[in-house]
């Protein structure tokens, strides 16, 4: 992932807008490749839709971590037969032979009794010759976490002093018996704000607030800021951001979730995060 973000306005789109929307709304000029490929979607062209997909090297499919091919990503979104579908741009990033797009679409599917639902999806894109093609997808039907608008939230400020603020954490938690619980990523992440967001559900927030103390600690733009930090809570970014470690008021560890548990964040569900909290939060 790379920090210059471009974020776009709400579009809706369907099979007689695709045209207005280039002239109402900038992300057609950042990225039109990107506009082409919703109008496929809408106008259910399936052989230019699938034309967009690199053949050479195959484009990855990853859906809820499970590998799948082109077919499967162009059969799931024509199979739809979905004749609107509101797109909302998260993230957009345009490099001269790579981009990417990070979108939620809600869709209404042209199918008799269907309901509408939603989908987020992370597509990568590369330049090869004159054409721009979809090399890797990341796919989330119907997520069980709210995904943020957009991500301009100031997660974790480049100022913060992850030491100071891991001190104080400590003081304050042996005073209110509780545990710290560091969330390393940075503003980047798209996971991490995913996840940031669900700490604030009404569910989870008073589970927090009784429980623990959170400390962001900012891994930088190369993922290498805060590594004595990482060093020192047992954490490794081998997996991806965000990682997740419990940590008792006198800096003891009690777990670092180091396997990816949380690097999907996209894919969780509220139900996990609560488990997860309660599990390692001490009995008062």
């Amino acid at each position: 992932m790379n920090n210059a973000v471009k974020i776009a306005a709400l579009v809706v789109l369907t099979a007689s807008a695709i045209a207005a929307w280039g002239q109402s709304a900038a992300t057609a000029a950042d990225f039109p490749p990107f506009q082409q490929w919703v109008g496929a979607v809408v106008s259910g062209d399936a052989a230019s839709l699938k034309a967009m997909y690199s053949a050479d090297p195959a484009a990855q499919i990853r859906v809820k971590s499970v590998m799948h091919d082109v077919d499967a990503d162009t059969g799931f979104w024509l199979g739809l037969k979905s004749p609107t579908m509101k797109v909302e741009i998260i993230r957009l990033v345009v490099r001269p032979t790579r981009a990417g797009v990070i979108f939620r679409a809600t869709v209404q599917p042209g199918t008799p009794n269907a309901q509408p639902f939603n989908v987020t999806a992370d597509q990568g894109w590369t330049k090869q010759g004159e054409q721009w093609r979809i090399a890797y997808v990341e796919r989330n039907d119907d997520p069980k976490l709210d995904h943020p608008a957009n991500m301009k939230k100031d997660i974790y400020p480049a100022s913060a002093d992850a030491h100071a603020e891991i001190k104080e954490a400590e003081q304050k938690s042996a005073k209110e018996h509780k545990r710290l619980l560091l969330v390393f990523g940075a503003n980047w992440c798209f996971d991490c704000h995913v996840l940031d967001l669900a700490f604030q559900r009404p569910e989870l927030a008073p589970v927090i607030a009784a429980n623990y103390e959170v400390v962001h600690v900012d891994i930088g733009p190369d993922g290498k800021k805060n590594a004595d930090v990482a060093k020192q809570f047992d954490v490794s970014f081998d997996k991806g951001v965000p990682v997740v470690a419990v940590v008792e008021a006198d800096g003891k560890v009690v777990v670092s979730e180091n396997n990816g548990e949380f690097e999907d964040a996209r894919q969780l569900t509220p139900q996990f995060l609560a488990e997860f909290l309660n599990k390692w939060k001490l009995e008062h």
